[in-house]
């Protein structure tokens, strides 16, 4: 069926994706139904949401550093094995405090799952291929959020909110059966791979055009300005990412009055559209470096550009009167920002030297998902003292403005002495 057995990899890392998505998706969807059966406020749904995000931007560093040193296998098979546990034990919930200790330890083994698909993407694709491989990678993220309202809600819809939540651990854990049967850390530790697959993969590491620092310890990339202004364009990305992703839909529900079932229908609509500019983003910035050859440039511009047009139209969601109008602008502000997704990923792989590509992608991750702690909670807070969802659309998009600024004015190529006579190929 795959012509290289890489593309086995890269769909199993799509498909950890959309199970990502599904099962992170799930409580944001259900919250009517949740908070009505545990007598929960606004408030304290804007906590359980935030406190996904808590145990997973810790581990999104932990689990890229683990993936460094244990191998992205182990630590990718460990993380589905235990969230799709915790997915099933939100179903026995029943308090707040019950739910926000699952939410945590759910979230922080979905914590690897982003450092653990970039080093298994810098394991298995040569550079050519990397952006590609990780736009189809994650695009199972904005696809896996598309169905899971129609899925999820169908289900609680019939069985009851709970047993939603079992039939998402028992996905995940035949996905990990899958994983531990067909993968392995390296092309050459699978008879199956050929060697000509090996020799295009290797041969592909170190493209001419593709320039990264000498071989320095983790610390000196923690301390880039480039990594940490990467760092904040992608923690703008998802603070509207978790702002989307945990009060559209009660947006959809209080402001704009739908029901249940009519909500899961039109909350797929941005998912879809994201999916769409997620995979395309990825294509667009290695088409950028084949036509001007500049790697760090055909990353940056895809940023600048995609994060300022999201936060125009994020802005304008929370201003527009009918109900089209506002899912028309939301759909195209998640296009504008997925296009911008393989970019923070791509940069750490082309900057960082293999032994810290995990651990470096970990760290990224980790700044970036401390939105997810603070989006949902400031959002519960602005809804509970204006009780209105105005305000926190112009905060996701004011964020969004300012990154995408100061990724284009502070995002520049690591200087190293290895590299000085190749840094106009990959000057700004």
């Amino acid at each position: 069926m795959f012509k290289r057995y890489r593309y086995v990899i890269l769909l199993l890392l799509f498909i950890a994706s959309l199970i990502n998505y599904i099962d992170r998706a799930a409580l944001s969807i259900l919250a009517p139904m949740v908070s009505e059966d545990l007598k929960l406020n606004a408030a304290q749904m804007g906590f359980l949401f935030s406190s996904f995000a808590i145990g997973y931007a810790l581990f999104c560093f932990i689990g890229g550093y683990l993936a460094d040193k244990l191998g992205p296998k182990k630590v990718f098979a460990g993380a589905m094995g235990i969230w799709s546990l915790f997915a099933g034990l939100t179903a026995f919930a029943f308090s707040f405090v019950s739910l926000f200790i699952v939410r945590i330890i759910f979230g922080a083994a979905e914590g690897p799952n982003g450092s653990a698909t970039n080093k298994t993407v810098s394991n298995w694709f040569p550079a050519n291929e990397r952006a590609r491989a990780v736009a189809i990678s994650f695009a199972g993220n904005p696809i896996g959020g598309a169905i899971a309202a129609p899925i999820i809600t169908s289900i609680a819809l019939v069985g009851g909110w709970r047993i939603s939540f079992i039939i998402l651990a028992i996905i995940g854990f035949i996905w990990f059966a899958a994983w531990i049967i067909l993968v392995k850390d390296h092309p050459y530790e699978i008879r199956r791979v050929t060697k000509q697959e090996i020799n295009e993969i290797q041969g592909g590491m170190i493209a001419e055009t593709e320039v990264k620092t000498e071989n320095k310890k983790l610390g000196f990339y923690l301390r880039q300005p480039s990594i940490l202004f990467t760092a904040l364009a992608f923690f703008s990305y998802s603070y509207i990412l978790f702002f989307f992703m945990t009060w559209f839909p009660s947006y959809l529900i209080d402001v704009r009055n739908l029901d249940m079932k009519t909500m899961s229908i039109a909350n797929t609509l941005p998912w879809v559209v994201g999916a769409i500019g997620l995979a395309l983003g990825g294509f667009l910035t290695d088409y950028i470096f084949k036509v001007t050859k500049k790697l760090l440039f055909s990353r940056k511009i895809v940023i600048v550009i995609g994060l300022l047009l999201s936060a125009i139209c994020i802005s304008l969601t929370g201003l527009v009167e009918s109900i089209g109008s506002a899912l028309a602008l939301m759909s195209i502000g998640i296009f504008f920002m997925y296009i911008t997704t393989s970019c923070y990923w791509a940069i750490v792989q082309d900057s960082v030297q293999g032994n810290n590509v995990g651990a470096v992608s970990g760290f990224v991750h980790l700044l970036a998902n401390t939105a997810g702690i603070i989006a949902p909670t400031i959002t519960g807070f602005i809804i509970q003292a204006t009780g209105d969802y105005t305000g926190a659309f112009f905060l996701a998009g004011g964020l969004a403005i300012i990154s995408s600024i100061l990724v284009a004015i502070f995002v520049r190529p690591m200087r190293s002495k290895n590299n000085e006579e190749n840094m106009a190929n990959f000057s700004r």
